[in-house]
C-alpha cells in the first residue's frame, strides 16, 4: 500500500512483546544504513535500544520511540491473530499498531525521505528507539541517557510518537509529564485468633486511620503546567483467607502523580512522617519512575503545532497528562521535548488498530516538523 504501511506491518509481525525486540530493531538499523545513517546498538540486559544517527554537529533533532508491546492477551479473544497485521474497515489491526510500531515505522519513513531530501542538511537528525518502554524501563532510555550524559551527547529536541491524539491526528500534544513515585508499605502486626484481639495487634485496623488521612490530604495545588498532585491505592492485602485469624501483616501499594509545585523527597517525608505519627510499625520501599518535567512555548511546540495546523487542519491542545514515557529521561538533559502520534483509544486494548488515514499522514507530518526545526523547505 505505502512504504510506512508496509513497514508498519512487518514490525507487527514481530511478537516483539517487552523486553524482547524479536528483530524490529534489525529491520529498522538495516533501512535506515542503506540510507547513510550511523547505527549503534546498544544492549544493556536483555535490552535492546538503537541509536541512528545521520549529520554532524549541532543542532541535535531525535525521534524517540520503541518497539516493545504489552502482551496481547488470549489470542482467541481476538477477531484476527494480535502479530498478523489486518485491515479491516479503513484500519489497520495488530497488537503495537498504535502503540507504537505505527509511529515507529512512520518515523523512519520520515527520516528516510528526509535525508533523501536534504543529504547535507544542518545538524544531526537521529532515531532512538528501545525494547524496554512497557515493562520496567530499567535498561531502555534511561541507561542510554545515562550512556548520553557520560559521553556528552547533545540532545535539543526530541519528538516521542506516542498515541496523544484523542479523536483526530494531532488534536492533543503532550508538552510534558507528571512524575511518578511509587510506595510499596508493608505494616506489621501480631497474628492471633479473632476472639482474643488482646493477644494480637491487628495491622489492618492500625493502617486504617493512617490510610484514611492519605487519601483526604490535597497534596498541593498545583500550577498552570499541572494540576494537583494525586494519590492513589493501587493494592491492598492481608489476612491468610481464615475468617477467624488476625493478620501479622498488611502490605499496600500506592502511587503519587504530581508536578513541579512538589517534589519526590517532600511527598516522602510527608508520608513516613504520617506513617511514624500514626505509631506504625512499617516498612516502606519507593521507586521513582520518572521526575516531572514540561516544556515550555518555543521553536519545538511552535513547529509542531504549525505542521499539525497546516497538515491536520486542526490547532494542537497542549497537555501534560495521561500516564509517562521515555520522554521524561531525555527532558533532562536539557532537549525540548513534545509527544506526537495516532489517536489512542485502542492502546493495550484486545484488537488494538490505528487509522490508515492516521499512518499514512504520520512520515509527512514528522518530516515537516523536521524541516521547520532545521529551517529547511522542500
Amino acid at each position: 500500500m505505502s512504504a510506512v504501511f508496509d513497514l508498519a506491518c512487518a514490525l507487527i509481525e514481530r511478537a516483539s512483546v517487552t523486553p524482547d525486540d524479536a528483530g524490529c530493531q534489525d529491520l529498522l538499523g538495516a533501512r535506515l544504513a542503506r540510507c547513510g545513517f550511523s547505527c549503534e546498538r546498544l544492549r544493556y540486559g536483555q535490552v535492546d535500544n538503537l541509536w541512528a544517527t545521520h549529520g554532524q554537529g549541532g543542532p541535535v533533532l531525535v525521534l524517540l520511540g520503541h518497539t516493545d508491546v504489552v502482551p496481547s492477551g488470549p489470542p482467541q479473544d481476538w477477531t484476527d491473530p494480535p502479530f498478523t497485521p489486518t485491515v479491516r474497515a479503513g484500519r489497520l489491526y495488530g497488537r503495537g499498531a498504535a502503540d507504537m510500531k505505527g509511529s515507529v515505522a512512520a518515523m523512519c519513513v520520515a527520516l528516510e525521505d528526509f535525508v533523501a531530501r536534504h543529504p547535507d542538511h544542518a545538524g544531526t537528525v537521529a532515531l532512538l528507539v528501545t525494547s524496554d518502554e512497557e515493562g520496567i524501563a530499567l535498561d531502555g532510555v534511561r541507561r542510554v541517557a545515562r550512556t548520553f550524559v557520560e559521553r556528552r551527547q547533545r540532545i535539543d529536541w526530541c519528538i516521542v510518537g506516542e498515541p496523544s491524539s484523542r479523536r483526530r491526528l494531532g488534536d492533543l500534544i503532550r508538552v510534558g509529564r507528571r512524575g511518578s513515585l511509587t510506595g510499596r508499605l508493608r505494616v506489621a502486626g501480631v497474628q492471633g485468633h479473632v476472639a482474643y484481639p488482646e493477644q494480637a495487634s491487628n495491622p489492618i485496623h492500625a493502617f486504617a486511620a493512617a490510610l484514611a488521612e492519605l487519601t483526604s490530604i490535597r497534596w498541593d495545588e498545583g500550577d498552570a503546567a499541572f494540576p494537583p498532585t494525586s494519590f492513589q491505592v493501587s493494592n491492598i492485602a492481608a489476612g491468610t483467607g481464615a475468617d477467624n485469624v488476625i493478620p501479622g501483616e498488611l502490605r499496600a501499594t500506592f502511587n503519587f502523580r504530581y508536578g513541579i509545585a512538589s517534589s519526590a523527597d517532600g511527598l516522602i517525608e510527608r508520608v513516613e512522617s504520617l506513617l511514624r505519627r500514626h505509631g506504625l510499625d512499617f516498612e516502606l520501599a519507593w521507586h521513582r519512575s520518572g521526575e516531572p518535567f514540561v516544556t515550555a512555548e518555543g521553536a519545538l511546540r511552535e513547529a509542531v503545532t504549525t505542521a499539525i495546523r497546516m497538515r491536520c487542519g486542526v490547532e494542537a491542545e497542549a497537555s501534560t497528562g495521561g500516564g509517562t514515557s521515555d520522554g521524561r529521561f531525555i527532558a533532562p538533559l536539557g532537549a525540548e521535548v513534545v509527544e506526537l502520534g495516532p489517536c489512542n483509544e485502542s492502546i493495550h486494548k484486545v484488537d488494538e488498530s490505528i487509522a490508515l488515514d492516521e499512518l499514512e499522514a504520520l512520515p509527512g507530518l514528522y518530516e515537516d516538523i523536521i524541516e521547520r526545526m532545521l529551517r529547511l523547505r522542500r
